[in-house]
């Protein structure tokens, strides 16, 4: 129940994250700590002195939450799956067809989850012990998670708990009041706080305005410091200087009669060329990743050919280091190195399973979810996938970065290119693309599991079977609470709702662009990208090439690319939560550090958990009361004259 409760919660957090920005903060510290919260609660009113509360017992509930909240992500709602929709299609204006088109239904989304989210379960299951052990890859999140429920699980640290959760349930419920008392005033389109001009009228068209998030807030105290100024500085060059100077070109680069949500028009640059910074940047991670891999993989393989069979090693400061002059294994590490390889997975289990669901996709996803895929399509994304798992699980082990929606636009490209224009290449590419995006992310993720219960000593076997039961509970979770999103809030996935899914236009664009090419671009347009695409890399470079005290000061460009679309509103929420934590470690860095993150994790809860009597309240056609709208003095008078003559 606690894991079930808790699923609920974070799934409905990052869909709401999902459908308005398409920036997802690790929540794996809030899982773990309220995952501790509620279970010290329920063996507290059991009594059972018999029964104690372990770590162990933390993680396996922490696990299985984190596997099902990771398909609201990698299920693609915000994404490539209502990208096939036809609300997202009638703004992309191309390949607006039919074959092209497959409109959101609770049932096939439900099915099509099941089919293909457990396939990234088996498919490193067989090498946890090189990944985790012999590579000895950190994880980082992995590992302060682990950290954290063994810090728990201490005298100090249990009482340190009480009071974060403590916190934490300030925040939430501060929160959720917040949220209740704003729908008050959003009677009518543009009403209520969340529309509050703050930096004037003018800044609020250009999108311009602080909007009393207290999600973005929280995110912004989770997201490092260089996160929250990048897409800033995002919403600044695009909204404030950018998109200005090309309105300027109406008439001369594009027809000065088109609507500013055409694709033809100003909508084509800030789709196309945050397409590009998002291309440019995947493509520079996946090449970093993959050579550091290769060389690391490479390294090892030298020193356990001059060792006659050492084992490979990757020590905590090098890659590669020489294993005869590493650090003798502690005391802790060789306790955990042996409960985590007695636990074993029988290898025939990972294959087989693999195998089996890969043979049952192949024939299943085709013929009864989209017949415009061929079976030699899904045979092939299930051929190259293990590799790709295995290049995503090791850059996260790394750097902490999952790459796996570049995986899927990786296939979006390949695929969408394969299948043609005159065989539906852009549902192709998208289908594929979520195939391909289950496929690594989970099996990231579940490494990332490993690697947690490796430090809390939890049994590999029961993070497996919990990993399981959470992906099938986020299979059914996912598609329930995007139902609920979309039955209840009009106009989702359009720009003027509070939940445009900006990626799921984006995505559609890039599977366009895989099987049309460039020529429906506005003027000027491919050459604004290419500049876009080449300084993304290029940014890259100097950040990896820099020295530290630079490079932590130059911005992230995937970061900068999402308010080039959807403008720097929230942006400004989350700067503002990176201003609070500064101040906060700048006046007592010993308790920003302690409740921090139980601050932020209060805020984006409280806020999620409102998301739900709000979608029931619109479901049940309840009303807000109020309308609160800002006008300009000119306006203001010509509707005071209005009302007069009225009167």
């Amino acid at each position: 129940m606690t894991s079930l409760f808790l699923a609920v919660l974070f799934s409905v957090i990052v869909m709401k994250l999902s459908l308005t920005t398409g920036i997802i903060p690790s929540l794996n510290v809030s899982a773990g700590l309220l995952g501790f919260f509620l279970l010290r609660v329920w063996t507290a009113g059991v009594k059972d002195p018999k029964r104690p509360f372990t770590r162990q017992e933390n993680t396996v509930v922490q696990t299985c939450v984190v596997a099902a909240y990771g398909i609201a992500f990698s299920g693609g709602f915000g994404s490539y799956l209502f990208g096939m929709s036809e609300t997202i299609a009638s703004q992309a204006a191309e390949e607006n067809n039919a074959d092209n088109v497959k409109e959101p239904r609770l049932a096939w989304m439900i099915g099509f989850l099941f089919l293909v989210s457990f396939v990234g379960l088996f498919a490193l299951v067989p090498l946890r012990k090189v990944m985790i052990i012999d590579y000895r890859l950190t994880y980082p999140s992995g590992t302060a998670t682990a950290h954290l429920i063994n810090g728990f699980h201490t005298p100090d640290g249990s009482e340190r708990a009480k009071s974060q959760v403590r916190t934490l349930i300030k925040c939430s419920a501060a929160s959720f009041l917040w949220g209740f008392f704003q729908w008050f005033y959003t009677a009518g389109d543009d009403c209520g706080f969340g529309h509050f001009p703050a930096l004037g009228l003018v800044a609020y068209q250009n999108r311009f305005y602080f909007d009393f998030s207290t999600t973005y807030i929280g995110a912004g105290m989770i997201c490092p410091h260089i996160v929250n100024v990048s897409v800033l500085l995002g919403g600044i060059l695009s909204w404030g200087v950018l998109w200005p100077l090309i309105a300027e070109k109406r008439g001369s680069w594009f027809d000065a009669k088109l609507a500013d949500t055409s694709l033809e028009g100003m909508q084509g640059y800030r789709v196309f060329i945050a397409i590009a910074i998002i291309l440019g940047d995947g493509l520079y991670k996946f090449a970093t990743v993959l050579i550091r891999t290769v060389a690391s993989i490479a390294a090892a393989s030298t020193e356990k050919k001059k060792l006659f069979g050492a084992l490979p090693v990757n020590s905590d400061d090098s890659n590669g280091a020489n294993p005869a002059t590493a650090t003798p294994p502690s005391f802790d590490d060789a306790r955990r190195t042996d409960f985590f390889t007695k636990d074993q997975i029988p290898m025939p289990v990972a294959i087989g399973g693999y195998v089996a669901i890969a043979a049952i996709s192949v024939t299943t996803v085709p013929r009864l979810i989209f017949p415009q895929l061929e079976w030699y399509h899904v045979l092939a994304v299930y051929l190259m996938a293990p590799v790709l798992a295995f290049c995503n699980a090791y850059g996260m082990g790394l750097t902490d970065w999952s790459l796996a929606s570049t995986y899927g636009k990786l296939a979006i490209f390949t695929f969408g290119a394969w299948a043609g224009k005159s065989h539906s290449g852009v549902l192709v590419g998208l289908a594929t693309c979520g195939i391909m995006m289950n496929i690594v992310s989970t099996a990231a993720d579940l490494m990332q599991d490993f690697k947690t219960g490796y430090m809390t000593l939890a049994s590999p076997r029961s993070m497996f079977v919990s990993q399981v039961v959470g992906t099938a509970m986020g299979c059914v979770i996912g598609p329930s609470v995007f139902w609920l999103f979309y039955r209840a809030f009009a106009g989702v996935g359009t720009h003027k709702s509070a939940y445009p899914a900006p990626y799921a236009l984006i995505y559609r664009n890039m599977a366009i662009l895989g099987v049309d090419g460039f020529s429906k671009l506005p003027g000027n347009c491919l050459t604004l990208c290419c500049v876009f695409f080449v300084g993304a890399i290029a940014v890259n470079m100097a950040k990896d090439m820099a020295p530290e005290k630079v490079a932590k000061f130059i911005p992230l460009p995937m970061a900068m690319a999402i308010p080039f679309y959807i403008g720097p509103y929230f942006a400004i929420d989350m700067f503002l939560g990176s201003v609070i934590l500064f101040a906060w470690e700048w006046v007592d860095k010993d308790q920003a550090n302690a409740f921090a993150y139980a601050v932020a994790s209060g805020l984006i809860c409280g806020d999620g958990v409102w998301s739900l009597p709000q979608a029931l309240l619109s479901l049940f056609n309840v009303k807000p009361p109020i309308c609160m709208k800002f006008l300009s003095r000119n306006l203001n008078d010509k509707v005071d004259d209005f009302i007069g003559t009225l009167s």
